[in-house]
Parts: structure tokens; C-alpha cells; sequence
């Protein structure tokens, strides 16, 4: 097997295993009424990623030439936030201050504007109250999700 088709075939495997993860524990928790929504986008994810991995398995995935190692770098702090975000953070306290703080790093990791600037401070800031907003009127106001809660709610 060449090393192109590797890069293609092992992240197809490792949003699989995600996403086959994300659906088992999508149908165990209680209550069942909570996770429909989970459930729904589960299963959808599935479904992409047993397709994306059938692709990537039958050599058709053939765009680009995978994950560069100095790509893999420029991600891995995202990442790590994300890990830390989702194993810990939004159980510990609670989903709104977690992705509320999550979404900040992940801009301001990302961001090309300056970081000595104030106005860019501002604007970042700006933006996750924005995002933030919206989420809670998405899970809470429209969906009304059962969200994690925490020590600050």
C-alpha cells in the first residue's frame, strides 16, 4: 500500500472509530428523550464516515495528498483544546462557560490578526458572545438540549 493511500485510509478510519463511538454512547445514555437530537446527528455522522472510509478503502479518495506533518503541527494545539474540552472542561464546568472559553482559545490560536492589538482582543471577544448567543438560543431556547451542566451551571 503507498503512502498516499495510507493518508487518505487512516484518518477515514479515525472519524470512523469517532464517529462509531459518538453513536454507541449517543444510544446508552439516559434519558433517551435528551439524546434524540445527539442520536440524529449521530447516526448522520455515521453514515458519512462509513462512506468516507469506503472511499478512502477503494483508493477513490484521491484529493490532495493527506496530512503533511507541518499540518499535523499547526493543528495539534486545536486539537488538544478540543480533547481537553470535551473529556473534561464541559462536564467540569458546564457546557456554556466550556465552549464559551474552548471557542476564545480556538480563535485566538487561529486567528491571523494581531495579538498585541486591543482591537483584536475586543473583536474576538465580540464574536464568542455572538457564537455563544446563538448556541444557547439553538440548544436551549429552540431545541431545548439537556446540556452538560458544571459547577457554573
Amino acid at each position: 500500500m503507498n503512502s498516499l493511500r495510507v493518508q487518505h485510509l487512516l484518518p477515514a478510519i479515525l472519524v470512523l472509530l469517532l464517529a462509531t463511538t459518538v453513536t454507541y454512547l449517543s444510544f446508552i445514555r439516559e434519558p433517551a428523550s435528551a439524546f434524540l437530537f445527539p442520536r440524529l446527528v449521530a447516526v448522520v455522522m455515521l453514515s458519512l464516515a462509513v462512506w468516507n472510509f469506503i472511499r478512502a478503502a477503494r483508493g477513490l479518495a484521491r484529493v490532495g495528498n493527506g496530512i503533511s506533518l507541518d499540518t499535523l503541527l499547526k493543528i495539534l494545539p486545536g486539537l488538544l483544546v478540543m480533547v481537553v474540552y470535551l473529556f473534561w472542561a464541559a462536564k467540569y464546568f458546564g457546557f456554556y462557560l466550556a465552549s464559551f472559553v474552548a471557542f476564545f482559545i480556538l480563535f485566538t490560536l487561529y486567528d491571523p490578526a494581531s495579538h498585541k492589538a486591543l482591537r483584536s482582543w475586543m473583536v474576538r471577544l465580540i464574536v464568542t458572545l455572538c457564537f455563544m448567543l446563538v448556541i444557547f438560543c439553538l440548544f436551549n431556547l429552540l431545541l431545548q438540549v439537556q446540556t452538560p451542566r458544571g459547577i457554573f451551571l
